[in-house]
């Protein structure tokens, strides 16, 4: 869980079209120390990366021609950046597919303003952990290679295409080869979330999977555990300094 002692900042790109919730959650994030630039619809969001790339994108699902998803799948098809989308309550088809295309977070509306200040904050200090390098030694098991202070993770010698939330997941279950562990615990400790939706680590193992199981409909390494959750099966898991 992430236990720093004052809050991140960093340059955030807020693309919302409704004026009200766009003056408000701008305002917001300005308060608490960001950069805050905005856009109003996808185009323009995505003429404003090309001049100036952000640290994180704010993403209103819900945004006029160009929708919040396909602006997220020109963004991740350009570089990594982490995005919390802004999603209406109910749409959860539109929030787990966000999450299937690399989405990191999310928040449904009506929202607090702090509570999205504090995801924000969540999602930019694990990037930014992963730019300087905080981490520890090799962990290897079954063919894969994680490498947390490089944030470079391998499987037999192919570099794997994790996102931000996939790659601590990856880590968290690798540092605890065997154990078995409830969305709940997961949510706690790869999130930093005490709640929220459960289905975020759902489509998050469901990803992972797909990019680590050489057959990811009957997975060999992430296995279920009925009546509990995930557990990363392995009896050679090592580190290596």
């Amino acid at each position: 869980m992430d236990t720093p002692s004052g809050p991140a900042s960093g340059r955030i790109l807020v693309v919302e079209d409704d004026p009200t919730v766009a003056e408000v959650v701008v305002g917001y994030l300005d308060r608490a120390g960001h950069v805050v630039d905005h856009a109003a619809d996808g185009p323009t969001a995505l003429e404003y990366t090309e001049r100036q790339w952000p640290d994180l994108v704010v993403l209103d699902l819900m945004l006029p021609g160009m929708d919040g998803l396909d602006v997220c799948r020109t963004l991740r098809a350009r570089g990594p950046v982490p995005v919390v989308m802004l999603t209406a309550r109910g749409d959860e088809d539109d929030r787990i597919l966000g999450l299937e295309i690399g989405a990191d977070d999310y928040v449904t509306k009506p929202f607090s303003p702090r509570e999205l200040a504090l995801r924000v904050d969540s999602v930019l200090r694990r990037s930014q952990r992963a730019v300087t390098g905080d981490g520890g030694p090799l962990l290897r098991a079954r063919g894969i290679t994680l490498d947390a202070a490089g944030r470079r993770a391998t499987k037999d010698g192919t570099e794997l295409a994790l996102t931000l939330r996939e790659f601590d997941l990856l880590e968290y279950l690798l540092r605890h080869p065997g154990q078995a562990f409830g969305r709940e615990h997961l949510m706690r400790e790869v999130w930093g979330w005490e709640f929220g939706d459960l289905s975020t680590v759902t489509v998050h193992v469901r990803r992972l999977r797909g990019k680590i199981e050489d057959d990811p409909a009957q997975p060999r390494l992430i296995t279920t555990v009925w009546g509990i959750g995930y557990r990363f099966d392995s009896q050679a898991a090592t580190t290596e300094d």
